[in-house]
């Protein structure tokens, strides 16, 4: 399923592109840093039926319009909030990957009652627990960036064995021009909501990939237990790229999750 056949909403001061497949409860899903809306392209249809799967690009990503000026994760997580009114939806549940969960935390934790449930994937409660590649990958050209950030997503043995998952991978990296990286990388870097974590009331569901480079396994953990009955799984012989290497388990995990928090909200859209 392609990305191509996209829509666009007004949203504040930005024109936000958005996908969507399917019918039943709304599952808003948040791309990584490196990504764009089409990270999901192949994850949107394993979420199966009873699940409306959306995807949109952050501002400084793919065909969403938005000006120079800065911004921070809370920005961002208002950017969603007012992405969901915008479609029609008072609530929905929220799948945040990487980056995009830095945004679903501070959507959780700033707007409690757009989020039915949450799911943080790859996710970490601050740039400081995150591994020191940063300044590494900003000072890469775009081909070897781009091998870097491939080796973070995915197992060597991915690499070597599914040639169609490395190509997957590559289609989920969307690269920026620099005055919108940095941007986007001076956000993520001001992100710390470690100490607000017990806010975060939505029931909440944190997948990790046991062999993850850039956030380690401890700091899923520690996130877990931090927020109020959250459930934890750790999935073996998986890196960062737990929507794409293990894309099938991860959408089980997912769509059983949200089903088993129906909030029994339907949309009228047209599935695109």
């Amino acid at each position: 399923m392609s990305s191509e056949g996209f829509q666009h909403v007004k949203v504040g001061d930005i024109d936000i592109a958005y996908v969507e497949s399917g019918q039943g409860e709304p599952l808003v899903l948040l791309h990584g840093g490196e990504s764009h809306r089409g990270q999901f392209d192949a994850f949107r249809p394993l979420l199966g039926a009873g699940i409306l799967a959306i995807s949109f690009d952050q501002r400084d990503t793919g065909d969403t319009l938005n000006g120079p000026e800065p911004y921070d994760i809370v920005r961002q997580a208002a950017d969603c909030a007012d992405f969901l009114a915008a479609l029609g939806f008072e609530r929905a549940h929220v799948m945040g990957v990487s980056y995009g969960g830095a945004i679903a935390m501070h959507l959780a934790i700033h707007y409690p009652q757009r989020v039915a449930s949450l799911i943080l994937s790859g996710a970490t409660p601050s740039w400081t627990m995150t591994e020191s590649l940063g300044d590494r990958i900003a000072a890469m050209g775009p081909d070897a960036r781009a091998q870097f950030v491939l080796d973070l997503l995915l197992t060597p043995e991915g690499q070597a064995n599914d040639p169609q998952l490395v190509a997957d991978a590559k289609r989920a990296l969307r690269g920026r021009p620099v005055d919108a990286d940095a941007r986007r990388m001076t956000a993520i870097q001001n992100h710390d909501c470690t100490a607000r974590l017990h806010e975060i009331t939505a029931p909440t569901l944190v997948l990790h990939g046991a062999e993850d480079p850039i956030v380690r396994a401890q700091v899923a953990e520690l996130m877990a237990s931090e927020i109020p009955g959250a459930r934890l799984v750790i999935l073996p012989r998986t890196r960062h790229g737990i929507t794409i290497e293990a894309r099938e388990q991860a959408a089980r995990l997912a769509r059983d999750f949200v089903l088993s928090h129906a909030v029994g909200t339907v949309s009228t859209g047209n599935g695109g």
